[in-house]
């Protein structure tokens, strides 16, 4: 007997869509510029082939610092007078090198040249890595906001300000004008270049450019009464010599500081830059240190320099 219920058949929904092939892109014609610069198929299967590996950095210099949180000046000098810490050959960096000192902000010296400056100028100083910001990218100070960053560093002590003297200025550019005038006249020729100069390559390649580059730096600060392609020795160290005995008038006696400062500040750090050079026998002065022997008739001046180098170098 049949059954009342005819069976179950599967029930097909004719509103559900039916699916479709997928529908492959068709591949893109290669354009002139792909087949231009496509790799031949010989060397691609080379390519293929060989692992790509990845280098390890290469270390820093020996000589570079090792330490981050070190302050770093960079500055003319000799390796081995960094590693000691001795006074910079150069007046523009010894100047800061000293007023560091005077500071008591802890710093190393490395060697280095304008070229390799990001101010384009000796000295520079790349601070240390922050404690308290590890990650923060440190810039590279100039020497002209030296004194600026010094402040900074130093929050809860009293920043070194000029003296309230209408003279500091003044006197300032005797420094600055007269005496580097005359510190800037020895050329390749005088016996404090000869050591450079001794090899003939030397010679023939860059004797003539420092002559005439100190010679150009002389004429730009030439005063008005004198031709502007002219040098006059005579007035040249004529000036430097009235510079130097007004610096000595100034300074008064032997165991004060500049302006009655209670300890040494940027004049005084200037004052021995030059005078620290003009009187170390270690530079090549051998002869004809014309300079050298007028700061030698000013003995306070001579005591300063002899002062400051005992207690800071």
């Amino acid at each position: 007997m049949p059954d009342d219920d005819p069976p179950e058949s599967q029930s097909i929904d004719d509103d559900e869509p039916s699916p479709q092939p997928t529908k492959v892109p068709a591949k893109s014609k290669p354009s002139v510029f792909d087949s231009l610069f496509a790799i031949p198929s010989p060397l691609k299967h080379i390519f293929d082939r060989v692992p790509l590996i990845t280098y390890t950095a290469n270390e820093l210099p020996l000589r570079s610092p090792r330490d981050g949180r070190k302050n770093i000046l960079h500055l003319f000098t000799t390796p081995e007078d960094a590693k000691t810490g001795r006074p910079s050959f150069n007046p523009a960096c010894l100047k800061w090198q000293v007023y560091l000192k005077f500071t008591g902000m802890p710093f190393t010296t490395v060697p280095s040249t304008n070229h390799a400056s990001p101010p384009g100028a000796l000295p520079f100083l790349q601070p240390g890595v922050s404690a308290s910001e590890p990650s923060k990218q440190q810039q590279p100070v100039p020497s002209n906001k030296l004194k600026r960053w010094i402040a900074t560093q130093k929050p809860g002590e009293k920043a070194q300000e000029p003296p309230d003297d209408m003279r500091y200025e003044a006197f300032t550019s005797l420094i600055d004008h007269r005496i580097r005038r005359a510190w800037q006249r020895p050329t390749p020729a005088t016996p404090l270049h000869r050591p450079l100069l001794s090899n003939t390559f030397v010679q023939l390649t860059i004797a003539h450019k420092l002559r005439r580059a100190a010679e150009m730096e002389i004429l730009k600060s030439n005063p008005s009464s004198t031709p502007s392609t002219t040098i006059i020795e005579a007035d040249i160290f004529r000036d430097a010599e009235e510079a130097l005995e007004a610096l000595s008038t100034l300074l008064e006696k032997e165991d004060e500081w500049f302006f009655g400062q209670e300890k040494p500040a940027l004049f005084d750090a200037s004052v021995f830059a030059y005078t620290e050079l003009l009187l170390d026998e270690g530079v090549g002065w051998r002869e004809n240190n014309r300079l050298g022997e007028m700061v030698k008739k000013h003995e306070n001046l001579v005591k300063h320099r002899e002062r400051v180098k005992k207690m800071y170098f």
